[in-house]
């Protein structure tokens, strides 16, 4: 019999990655708010809004999960701002709770926290650098990160860093999807000069998610892929990877978006503890890219 995940945000971009890997080795219980579509060989889904709290503890009894990721959160990072107490109340709030009902239970726990944990102004993270965010979302985050590490062995943080794909299943929230909208009518767009990341994409992300609920580790792990660049550069690689006009992106100081919440400058993380962790290999952007772009054809 196949163990039982329980997973978060089903209508989500991570999520959509992980259901559609999992089907095949987990009797995988997929939660989210939106209309559920029918259910197939080992994917079923609950319609749920997980601020009810009786409910999502009656679900979790009912289902008695093995492990459970929890990627459902607010990530509008200038929303998190402008709405603090609803933010506090999803993406601090709701992890709370499913870490709560994982520790009386003896369940695993993968929480999807974010680079956004910090300021910024070094770059090159590691797991254990002092997190410091710069944003409210961040903050909410930190608070969700503090207690799912009170599930000591069964409690794993996984930071993620931009994620960067096409959605898996259902609609989700792709820049990447959008951007390739904007090439193909060929508007131009601007992308910071001053932001750094270290992209991963969406299948691998799923990959390395879905072995951490399945294995041993538990603590802090970054996942972040192996390139290290900023925002405007990564935008550039893809549009020429795609065939498109790398002048479709232009370069521009983040100060330029106006009205929007701090952003920290350089939140590359170093990776060095999932490659001695797990099999999935982090891959740099033009190798993630490759792997999104032909996952369907592939599958």
């Amino acid at each position: 019999m196949n163990k039982k995940l329980l997973i978060t945000g089903s209508g989500g971009f991570v999520a959509g990655s992980v259901i559609d890997q999992a089907k095949n080795d987990w009797e995988v219980h997929a939660v989210g708010r939106r209309k559920c579509p029918p259910d197939t060989s080992n994917l079923k889904y609950h319609q749920l809004d997980l601020l009810e709290t009786a409910h999502v503890t009656q679900l979790f009894h009912d289902i008695n999960p093995d492990a459970v990721i929890h990627t459902a959160a607010i990530a509008d990072i200038d929303f998190c701002e402008n709405n603090r107490i609803t933010a506090e109340k999803v993406n601090t709030g709701i992890t709370e709770l499913l870490a709560g009902l994982c520790s009386k239970n003896g369940v695993k726990m993968v929480f999807c926290s974010t680079d956004n944990v910090f300021n910024g102004e070094k770059g090159f993270y590691k797991e254990t650098d002092e997190p410091d965010p710069v944003n409210f979302y961040g903050e909410t985050k930190l608070k969700g990160e503090r207690a799912v590490e009170l599930l000591g062995k069964n409690g794993v943080v996984a930071r993620l860093a931009l994620v960067m794909g096409l959605p898996v299943m259902g609609k989700g929230n792709s820049f990447l999807a959008v951007m390739m909208e904007k090439l193909k009518k060929g508007e131009r767009m601007n992308f910071a000069v001053n932001e750094i990341r270290t992209p991963v994409d969406v299948i691998t992300l799923g990959r390395a998610l879905l072995e951490l609920a399945d294995n041993d580790y538990s603590g802090i792990m970054h996942l972040g892929g192996r390139s290290r660049l900023t925002r405007f550069e990564m935008a550039r690689k893809i549009a020429e990877k795609l065939g498109y006009s790398p002048e479709l992106i232009h370069p521009v100081n983040s100060a330029v978006f106006k009205k929007r919440a701090p952003r920290p400058a350089d939140v590359s993380m170093v990776h060095d503890r999932a490659e001695k962790v797990l099999k999935t290999p982090m891959l740099s952007l033009e190798e993630g890219l490759d792997l999104v772009l032909n996952y369907k054809k592939d599958g």
